[in-house]
């Protein structure tokens, strides 16, 4: 990304956090009591909490330590506190609006409604917080069962296991990727597939502990492989993907590798590779030039964009994480709206889709609109047309 982009991008985004803090700190101003000293005080500890996510990216950028981590984890959450209570606050403005048309409120009752719906919107917020926290804890294994009318030699089925979207950082760290290796040792997949974004864009935290030395990836009889997501060129490519080949994942960057049975796996450069470090990634045309479209053809791409690509060029499962499935709710329904799938699993001509809501995730460990998840794919390969004859 060019620095005038990232700027112009940083200043939209700060700007927007400040008019929402903005919104919400004028709400609370409002609403608290007489003698002034209380005013003063809700002041200082509103803007400690408003700057925290900022203060800690910043020193992160500059020394990865615990206090950036604990600064990371209380910004997090104020970035959730931010969200809803904006929303629920916004919409408390809207029913007061309509409620003063019948003189439902007036000037007599509307200090005592807007102490009511700041209170009662902080309180849901607060809720909604706790228990999204208490769900990203909780990962699950999300089960599939697929065919692929296609034979792999001798092999008639193959369990995947594939993780997208671990985010090891400041907030995603030794217990989580302990987790996650202790649920693929039970899961004793065929070959394991990391779909991008395994670090969370900075990597000093990463490093300070070495996170990606608790991941022990469970024996397999055809491997482990990775493709990159936008985190890793977000994070300085030069420096992620060695540390992640250093711990002896194999990262596939546009290129196309044989499992037993003549299965075909095509891992590609994440789409952002451009914007962030300047460089092009293969397009699907020229990764497939050389496929045996006779024998079965897996993709694993880290953003789930383009799919009629996927389909055009004969691609028969195609792998990928990057939306969280929103993440927060209603954040759901957007992604919903931006991607042709933003979660599950679609069939699209010849071709199967599925994209997992991930494992980790961004900014604030919450969870409130999906659950995060370990995929176990069970692909079955048929050959009808051998069958038929």
């Amino acid at each position: 990304m060019k620095t005038y982009q990232l700027i112009v991008f940083l200043s939209i985004v700060l700007f927007i956090y400040f008019l929402g803090n903005a919104y919400i700190f004028i709400k609370g101003y409002n609403i608290i009591p007489a003698p002034r000293g209380n005013k003063v005080l809700y002041t200082i500890i509103f803007i400690v909490f408003a700057v925290t996510f900022i203060v800690a990216k910043i020193l992160e950028s500059r020394h990865s330590s615990v206090l950036t981590d604990v600064l990371n984890i209380i910004g997090g959450f104020w970035m959730g506190f931010l969200v809803y209570a904006f929303m629920f606050l916004l919409l408390a403005d809207i029913a007061g609006l309509i409620m003063r048309i019948p003189g439902i409120i007036n000037s007599q009752n509307i200090h005592v409604y807007r102490r009511w719906t700041f209170l009662i919107a902080s309180g849901v917020a607060v809720i909604l917080i706790a228990g999204g926290f208490i769900n990203a804890i909780i990962p699950v294994i999300k089960n599939y069962n697929i065919s692929i009318n296609k034979p792999a030699g001798d092999i008639k089925t193959l369990r995947v296991a594939a993780v997208s979207d671990i985010h090891l950082g400041s907030i995603i760290r030794k217990r989580s990727i302990k987790k996650l290796s202790g649920m693929l040792e039970k899961m004793k997949p065929d070959v394991v597939f990391l779909l991008g974004d395994i670090v969370d864009g900075e990597l000093g935290p990463v490093l300070r502990d070495d996170l990606l030395q608790y991941f022990s990836g469970p024996n397999t009889t055809d491997g482990l492989y990775a493709i990159t997501g936008n985190h890793e060129f977000i994070g300085g490519a030069k420096r992620t993907i060695p540390y992640i080949e250093s711990k002896g994942i194999r990262v596939l960057k546009d290129e196309v590798i044989v499992l037993p049975g003549g299965i075909q796996v095509i891992g590609r450069l994440d789409r952002d590779s451009f914007r962030f470090f300047n460089k092009e990634r293969k397009s699907l045309e020229e990764l497939t030039k050389n496929i045996d479209y006779s024998k079965p053809v897996i993709l694993l791409d880290h953003q789930p964009l383009k799919l009629e690509e996927s389909v055009k060029y004969n691609v028969d499962l195609q792998l990928s994480g990057h939306t969280h499935n929103g993440q927060f709710w209603p954040l759901n329904y957007l992604t919903r709206r931006i991607y042709e799938l933003s979660y599950g699993y679609l069939k699209k001509g010849n071709t199967q889709i599925i994209v997992s809501s991930g494992y980790g995730l961004w900014g604030p460990r919450i969870r409130s609109g999906s659950r995060p998840e370990v995929m176990l794919i069970n692909i079955e390969f048929t050959d009808n047309k051998k069958s038929s004859e």
